[in-house]
């Protein structure tokens, strides 16, 4: 793209301010911004105005979960089943690990947060290590897909490479990008963050399957045969990946995405409850349960909406490769999202400044047939590192990794 076809795409749709400072940018710097220019769906931005109307909820009922007594009984023929098709090559395993610590005070990805007292343990190394686990009970390697950021995947790569990819094969390991979404203020004018850069974000957890295809990798999968997709989030140190059982259950069930959850340990717990949403399998958000939802009851007097989503998911592909086809709900934050002022200055925002859009895992599971529910024990499956300190932090995922016998 040339600096008038850049022009003329940014005129369209409103966002001239881009080129503010072209005349001073060097010759590297210019061709950077009118590659980014010219990647860049605008489009997005046109829903700022309806942002309140895009994502609205159908009739919620409860949907029913496998328990943890049920998968008891069961757990030798699941596990069978599961095992069975690691060894066979149909399971593939997807890391969303397009985040940075910020929340956590390092400026680098966010596994490759050293989580370690007496030595160093890193968030990568703990998913990998529990990767491992099952690898040597299937005697299997299980593909595994690194999903980065244009913000940390030269870091990433480094890491693992720098770490001897912590034992796992690193001809299994394919590393790709997930596309990238402009930010803007909260009247659809994207921010800079650089005189030659649109300040971008991750375009969500739902984002994984079209940068997946988008960049070539879809077709790998295709040629090796995978059928099972286990993808899930960076941040949980506990959880168990390409779980045999997990997998088993969700086969024999015949079910286009298992999902694990963990009992929920408050009505208000700030975590996605599986449920119906107009008849099929969905998620709805912790901000987005009434009162009379979290106070339901099932038939046993239980809470009605009593399992939270650890983002532990398993799909089967080709029920992945017909949602191409269907277009995603558009979820439109609220962010602080850092920018250059009039001064060209870089600023930090301490309270929320504009919008990100994303797309959601949980409008992926909405948009198929059927879906498995699957309890696992929490203490064991979830500590979930968001901040530093407090509820879902290092500090209490520590706590629990030793609880597990996990040396830190």
């Amino acid at each position: 793209m040339n600096f008038e076809e850049a022009k003329s795409k940014l005129e369209k749709c409103g966002q001239l301010h881009v080129l503010k400072y072209y005349d001073e940018l060097t010759e590297k710097e210019r061709a950077e911004l009118l590659k980014q220019i010219e990647e860049t769906d605008f489009e997005v931005l046109k829903y700022c105005s309806q942002k309140d109307t895009l994502t609205k909820k159908g009739k919620i009922e409860p949907l029913a979960s496998m328990q943890l007594d049920t998968i008891e009984k069961n757990r030798e023929q699941y596990e069978a089943v599961g095992l069975d098709a690691i060894r066979e090559g149909k399971v593939g395993a997807v890391l969303l690990a397009g985040g940075m610590g910020t929340r956590l005070g390092s400026d680098e990805p966010k596994g490759m947060y050293n989580i370690g007292i007496t030595k160093e343990v890193y968030i990568f190394q703990r998913l990998i290590e529990n990767m491992m686990e099952v690898v040597k009970r299937a005697d299997a390697w299980i593909p595994l897909f690194i999903m980065t950021s244009d913000k940390n995947n030269d870091a990433t790569i480094r890491f693992f490479n720098e770490h001897q990819f912590f034992g796992y094969d690193s001809e299994q390991v394919t590393f790709f990008k997930q596309e990238m979404a402009p930010a803007a203020d909260y009247h659809g004018k994207v921010y800079m963050e650089a005189k030659n850069k649109i300040s971008t974000s991750p375009n969500g957890n739902g984002g994984w399957f079209t940068s997946m295809n988008n960049c070539g990798v879809l077709e790998k999968i295709r040629k090796s045969g995978i059928e099972w997709l286990n993808v899930f989030a960076v941040d949980n140190v506990l959880q168990r990946i390409a779980d045999p059982c997990f997998i088993g259950a969700t086969i024999l069930a015949d079910c286009a995405v298992g999902s694990k959850v963990v009992r929920k340990n408050a009505p208000d717990e700030k975590v996605g409850v599986v449920c119906l949403e107009d008849g099929r399998p969905s998620i709805v958000e912790y901000y987005e349960l009434t009162e009379e939802l979290m106070n339901a009851k099932d038939e046993n007097g239980e809470p009605a909406y009593n399992f939270g989503v650890i983002l532990n998911y398993l799909f089967r592909e080709k029920d992945l490769e017909e949602l191409l086809a269907k277009e995603l709900p558009l979820h439109i934050v609220e962010k602080k999202i850092p920018y250059l002022d009039e001064n060209a200055n870089l600023v930090k925002p301490e309270e929320p400044n504009g919008y990100k859009f994303e797309n959601l895992v949980l409008d992926m599971i909405h948009k198929l047939d059927s879906s498995l529910a699957f309890e696992v024990v929490r203490e064991k499956e979830f500590a979930p590192i968001k901040n530093k300190t407090g509820i879902d932090s290092v500090e209490s995922a520590r706590e629990l990794l030793k609880k597990n016998g996990i040396a830190l």
